[in-house]
């Protein structure tokens, strides 16, 4: 059976694919390239009123890619609105070999010690592929959603790619596109270098909002 590379992995990333499994329990992946793609403009990236209280006061400590595949492991856990996910054991591996690589990266919320939430995502050029997110305590992933707004625009990044628009991203701005119009900005994006920053510079003084609206990169 062909067996799928991180370096494959990477090639259908730059021409706008990417994979899914059916269910957690599948042992097989597809290939998605939606006729309409969910992107979060960084440039106009909206951070409701009642999240900005939260994300300064709310309790977490933020940090980035200290468990990887911990976050990816929360994201395909199955919960009461979402009994099962489209995250198997073969996108696991995948995604932790560009981890490895410096490919992927984890944005993580913890309270008290524990993993409260987090996303996790690809990076290619100036391009950042937002793959899956979840919480355990209440407001842990947009939290660590805010924060990762903040290190791209700071970073450099021309691309945030949602590949769906759900309600709750819309809620921070989100829109959907045209797979012609994705695939152009997707183009523009990959004749960039970005760098992903693990952590917010003293410009900004630790705060993601004020990062949001710094108009500085780290070069």
């Amino acid at each position: 059976m062909f067996r799928l590379t991180p370096e494959l992995l990477l090639a259908a990333y730059a021409d706008g694919v990417f994979p899914m499994a059916e269910t957690a329990d599948e042992k097989e992946l597809f290939w998605v390239d939606p006729r309409r793609r969910g992107i979060l403009p960084l440039d106009s990236f909206h951070v409701p009123r009642r999240l900005r209280r939260a994300v300064r006061h709310g309790g977490f400590e933020i940090r980035c890619d200290t468990a990887f595949e911990e976050v990816i492991r929360g994201c395909a856990d199955a919960t009461e609105k979402r009994p099962n996910t489209w995250i198997n054991e073969e996108i696991v591996r995948l995604y932790a070999a560009l981890f490895a690589r410096g490919a992927a990266h984890s944005v993580e919320a913890w309270c008290e010690g524990t993993l409260a939430g987090g996303l996790y995502g690809v990076s290619l050029g100036a391009a950042f592929f937002g793959e899956s997110m979840f919480s355990r305590v209440t407001d842990a992933s947009k939290v660590a959603l805010v924060h990762l707004a903040a290190r791209l625009r700071l970073g450099g990044y021309r691309l945030l790619d949602t590949q769906f628009l759900t309600a709750h991203l819309a809620r921070f701005g989100g829109i959907e596109i045209s797979r012609a119009r994705y695939h152009r900005l997707l183009a523009d994006a990959l004749t960039y270098r970005a760098f992903f920053p693990a952590a917010l510079p003293e410009a900004v003084r630790g705060d993601p909002l004020a990062a949001l609206q710094s108009s500085k990169t780290i070069s």
